[in-house]
């Protein structure tokens, strides 16, 4: 998993490019300098902008970008990545009363994901489309 980037104001389309130009790509030429790593959004109005789509094509061939259909939480891995986590934060004792004592509970509780976390998850999207398929489309237990 690539770095927890911590944003001290409202994303907008300038600093989403600043972010996979300053951070996505230097994390996935190092990490992944084969280009077979993979990059996931959660369909963020910004993620899906012309500028960001535009970058994202452009480096195509540095990394896999994965395209999700928008408002599609049941196929989508973020959500249960940010649900793990934010129950991680609210098992830690003493829990955090700051902004800076969230923000370092959150590194903290993002360093100490197991390496192969992902791999549950990602290996859950077969049955993912699957059960979206049998719902039609509609609600999953996902």
């Amino acid at each position: 998993m690539g770095p927890l980037i911590r944003l001290e104001t409202t994303l907008t389309g300038d600093m989403y490019l600043s972010i996979l130009s300053g951070h996505l790509y230097s994390f996935m030429s190092i990490v992944h300098s084969d280009g077979l790593g993979q990059f996931q959004q959660d369909n963020a109005t910004l993620h899906a902008s012309r500028v960001a789509t535009k970058w994202l094509q452009e480096h195509s061939s540095d990394f896999r970008h994965f395209h999700w259909p928008p408002k599609s939480p049941e196929m989508n891995i973020i959500k249960d990545i940010r649900y793990v986590l934010l129950h991680a934060v609210e098992k830690r004792s003493p829990p955090p009363r700051t902004p800076m004592d969230l923000l370092t509970a959150l590194q903290d509780s993002w360093c100490e994901f197991p390496p192969g976390y992902l791999h549950t998850p990602v290996e859950s999207m077969p049955r993912r489309f699957a059960s979206l398929l049998r719902a039609r489309g509609g609600p999953t237990r996902y």
